[in-house]
């Protein structure tokens, strides 16, 4: 057996001495507890209480195997196949990037600026997992909410997430940069538009880390363009048209052109622009309202 003894701690130990390398220790806490719950079909409590239960060796053959994938660079969270935004379950699949701390951060942000109660006629764009309109449709149980992407894959795993989370929306496949696309839209009668576009430049590549280069969507990650703001300016052009008067535009963003979008949107004609920075002190979120 490649563990002293077969219980839950015992376990831990040695995923932690496999991770340890390139993981942080909170890190592998979460990596390991979800490998476990997903096994067990154990929630957060039974983890806490269980740390001496004691797993068959098909059990630890499951972990052990997990932690080799990790080892080799894949995501934890396409491995086990969910992970956790926003206080709700997603799963999680190479069809769409993994839903992040910065973007439940945006989702934070959108939640404390409106009533809970108010309707809301929302479109996520680029919606990818679906994790920030899903979460948005639960919390706002009033509003209409749209999710729109290029990807029909990823359209399909939004689906999946919407039914895991027992919300009802609208699902739009939509390439942003085909006018095309937006027939469908009425004028001047949404609320709320968020986007998480593309907006990592080629020239950035060296930057990214390898095992998102090597698992996570490119179409996802990458503006193929010279212009990295080239999302974000197609979104508020079409905005302006589609928002209602004093409805509002939020973004998750480079924070490389933080600034540089904020002159942007200024000269597209919106208000009340603000860059708000992430916990990790970068500007990572705007929020601009149209005239």
């Amino acid at each position: 057996m490649f563990v002293q003894t077969n219980t839950v701690n015992s376990l831990f130990q040695y995923v932690q001495k496999k991770l340890e390398c390139d993981f942080t220790q909170s890190e592998i806490r979460v990596i390991f507890k979800s490998f476990v719950c997903k096994r067990l079909n154990w929630t957060d409590t039974d983890f806490i209480l269980k740390k001496d239960f004691r797993l068959s060796e098909s059990d630890l053959l499951f972990v052990r195997a997990l932690t080799n994938r990790v080892i080799q660079g894949e995501p934890y969270q396409y491995v086990v196949g969910e992970t956790e935004f926003f206080g709700n379950s997603f799963i999680c699949t190479p069809d769409a990037l993994i839903p992040r701390p910065e973007t439940e951060e945006l989702v934070s942000l959108i939640v404390d600026s409106f009533p809970e109660n108010q309707e809301l006629n929302i479109v996520d764009l680029c919606t990818g997992s679906g994790c920030i309109g899903i979460s948005l449709a639960k919390y706002f149980s009033r509003a209409k909410v749209t999710l729109t992407d290029v990807s029909e894959e990823a359209l399909n795993l939004a689906n999946q997430n919407a039914k895991r989370n027992e919300v009802e929306v609208k699902f739009l496949s939509h390439n942003l940069l085909n006018d095309n696309c937006f027939n469908s839209f009425v004028s001047n009668s949404y609320d709320l538009w968020i986007s998480n576009p593309p907006y990592i430049s080629r020239y950035e590549i060296l930057e990214i880390d390898h095992n998102v280069l090597s698992h996570e969507p490119h179409i996802a990650l990458f503006v193929e363009h010279e212009n990295p703001l080239l999302f974000y300016e197609r979104i508020a052009e079409k905005a302006r048209i589609f928002l209602r008067s004093g409805g509002f535009l939020f973004f998750e963003i480079n924070p490389k052109y933080s600034f540089e979008l904020k002159e942007k949107m200024k000269s597209l004609g919106f208000v009340n622009i603000e860059l708000m920075k992430d916990l990790q002190g970068k500007y990572r979120m705007l929020k601009a309202q149209n005239a």
